[in-house]
């Protein structure tokens, strides 16, 4: 965990936030954040292991492109602010393993894309680990410093494995495992026993 921090400069994105069991609220309850931007006004990020219900063929029908993936595959949820803002992940490997024109990489073998025509050439043939993420997460100034603080977060690096664990469900506890932590050594946490939500 981070302890003591008194400024922004102490928190170097790319990095993974791991919420503990205090944080309460439903959006943030045990995720696993993999945070791309921090300064002085305020910090963005995208929720890694919370999925949606709404199929990625059905996304790309309304925009005229064409998905050449799993016709169940689904988009992930990336946070509740701007959830009509889509936003990709995906692994720089063959066939994809150069950036595409309007993409960015958020970490060593990970880039990140909001261009459509990104969106347009990985649909056409995506890779297996292909994340498309509705939403994000925000914070305002010093927002997530003083949540860090309060030990809301614990942080850790970001890796490509983390990034695209194939079960949501498992990510939270890989995550504290990456950094040496067993959940079962974590206080238990209610809604009733906080009283009001962490978040």
């Amino acid at each position: 965990m981070i302890f003591g921090m008194e400024s922004t400069a102490a928190l170097q994105v790319p990095l993974l936030l791991i919420a503990m069991p205090q944080v309460m609220d439903p959006f943030f309850h045990r995720s696993v954040i993999l945070l791309v931007h921090h300064d002085d006004e305020g910090s963005v990020g995208f929720i890694l292991n919370r999925t949606t219900e709404i199929e990625i063929p059905d996304i790309m029908t309304g925009m005229k492109l064409t998905w050449s993936g799993a016709p169940g595959a689904v988009a992930h949820f990336g946070g509740p602010v701007q959830p009509q803002l889509g936003t990709v992940l995906y692994p720089l490997e063959p066939p994809h393993d150069a950036l595409l024109d309007g993409s960015a990489e958020v970490c060593p073998g990970v880039a990140i894309s909001q261009h459509v025509g990104d969106l347009e050439q990985l649909a056409s043939d995506p890779p297996k680990d292909f994340r498309l993420m509705l939403g994000y997460a925000g914070w305002g100034a010093e927002q997530l410093m003083d949540e860090i603080l309060r030990n809301d977060w614990m942080t850790a690096p970001g890796s490509r494995e983390l990034i695209f664990t194939p079960d949501p469900e498992e990510a939270w506890i890989q995550a504290l495992a990456a950094v040496g932590v067993d959940p079962s050594t974590l206080p238990s946490w209610s809604p009733t026993a906080t009283g009001d939500d962490a978040n």
